[in-house]
């Protein structure tokens, strides 16, 4: 099995602790004109991040072909840490270049992944096995 949805989860994971430990700092400082970095962190990073290594994960198929996805989690990856720091650098510096760059190369990322999605379903998948029954758990 390809380890690419452990890559998507480790990589949210760090979104995930970098992104509250802001929100933690912002708390404590009371200061919270970068709430949109912290935002974008947690949105881009953790979020989105963690729903494609789930995706990967429920239908490896889309691993079968590792060029595109490894280039699908590089832009995405990518796109999640570079998307926040240029919201910070346009906060901060009035230097909108970074986030600007950054969306697009989201945007890629996301179109990627809905075009993997689609030939996915286009390409039919064969039918699920059924779930094996659950049993009770036994008296202890």
């Amino acid at each position: 099995m390809s380890r690419l949805p452990l890559l998507f989860l480790a990589s949210a994971a760090l979104c995930l602790v970098i992104g509250v430990s802001m929100g933690i700092a912002m708390g404590i400082a009371h200061d919270f004109h970068l709430a949109p970095v912290h935002a974008h962190l947690n949105l881009l990073g953790w979020t989105s991040l963690a729903l494609m290594g789930l995706t990967f994960r429920a239908w490896p198929e889309l691993t079968e072909n590792k060029v595109a996805a490894a280039t699908q989690y590089l832009l995405s990856a990518g796109a999640a840490f570079a998307f926040p720091a240029g919201i910070y650098l346009s906060i901060e510096h009035q230097s909108p270049l970074l986030a600007i760059a950054a969306a697009m190369v989201w945007m890629a990322g996301a179109l990627l992944f809905l075009a993997r999605l689609v030939m996915l379903l286009w390409r039919g998948l064969p039918a699920a096995e059924p779930e094996p029954a659950l049993r009770p758990m036994a008296a202890e």
